[in-house]
């Protein structure tokens, strides 16, 4: 089968290898879609870690071909997201309930084989029935929207929250729906590219902001900003240190800063811990999606999101490594590969 492999950092390419065979847990997964995140990105440059070579793609969704001897509630036809984050469940933090902190974790796409080829191998624990009905690229959303979940839970947003989303592309924009979803009545969205500050406010956005029009933090949180003395919730989803320094003084006294995003492993962000001590200012940090992929699953299942819009191509797999390699295009939100086309 054709698979993208990262080789090592710098070096990715189309290979054909082997087909997986499944393991007693094993589910083998024919690949319907999987979604290119920065994360892959990230990987290639070796600003995140990983164990090459090895088989990106960890946003998938696929059709069950065939079940290990030990697979229970899983059979051939059956289509299912993957949740490619495995902690060992045995660690301090897996026994506390923190498995995304697990010591030991492993994700598929990342240090094992992931969805970027025609097949995947899925423990069956981490797969999540979807239905046939739905269009398998809104399975490859699950995983994305599972991590903007675990976002939204850690911020604590409450009926009439005000909320400031950082970050224009996919986990901006779906973290706009899922704040509106918790009950924020005021939802902005910062981003310097047009086209997304239309669809943001297309999904659920009440306002947006074009950071390079002038000083953001005063056109939303200064004396007559869109919320003066600024707001309750900050989520960063653009990962970029620019942004990080804006959210804790765009955040109002006692207010909550979530880091969403991902900046590359390395890099230096100033801040001043006056401001977040003077004004009792939670600063958290948000990682994957612990427990909540089946919500994502049933979330998108029920067409409470709004997926087509934020699909901006799709490609085969002999195109992804170059996508991968290269920048977003301008404007762009989500590429999917289709390993059937």
């Amino acid at each position: 089968m054709k698979a993208v492999r990262l080789e090592a950092v710098g070096d990715i390419s189309v290979r054909h290898v082997e087909v997986p065979e499944p393991g007693p847990d094993d589910l083998l997964v024919k690949v319907e879609a999987c979604g290119i995140c920065g994360t892959d990105r990230h990987l290639l440059h070796g600003e995140f870690p990983s164990t090459p070579p090895v088989t990106l793609g960890h946003e998938f969704c696929g059709i069950v071909v065939r079940a290990g001897s030990a697979v229970h509630g899983f059979k051939p036809g059956t289509r299912i997201t993957g949740d490619p984050n495995i902690s060992c469940g045995r660690c301090p933090q897996c026994q506390a309930g923190r498995v995304n902190l697990c010591r030991n974790l492993r994700a598929i796409g990342i240090h094992r084989d992931g969805g970027f080829a025609e097949y995947v191998l899925v423990p069956q624990k981490q797969a999540f029935e979807i239905p046939l009905s739905l269009d398998p690229v809104h399975g490859a959303f699950c995983e994305p929207l599972a991590c903007c979940l675990h976002g939204i839970d850690s911020a604590g947003i409450v009926a009439g929250s005000s909320v400031v989303v950082l970050g224009g592309g996919v986990i901006g924009l779906l973290t706009v729906q899922l704040a509106r979803l918790a009950g924020a009545t005021t939802v902005i969205l910062s981003t310097r590219q047009a086209s997304k500050r239309r669809l943001a406010e297309e999904v659920g956005a009440t306002a947006t902001v074009n950071p390079a029009a002038g000083d953001a933090i005063e056109a939303i949180s200064g004396p007559h900003g869109l919320v003066p003395g600024g707001v309750d919730v900050v989520i960063e989803c653009a990962g970029v240190a620019e942004t990080v320094k804006q959210s804790t003084r765009l955040a109002k006294a006692g207010g909550t800063v979530v880091i969403l995003g991902v900046l590359p492993q390395g890099e230096k962000v100033e801040i001043e811990p006056f401001d977040i001590l003077f004004r009792e200012l939670r600063v958290q940090g948000s990682f994957i999606n612990p427990f909540v992929h089946r919500r994502a699953a049933d979330l998108v299942a029920s067409g409470a999101i709004e997926i087509d819009r934020l699909i901006s191509r799709r490609v085969t797999l002999d195109a992804a490594p170059d996508i991968i390699a290269n920048p977003a295009l301008p404007g762009e939100v989500k590429v999917l590969v289709i390993p059937s086309s």
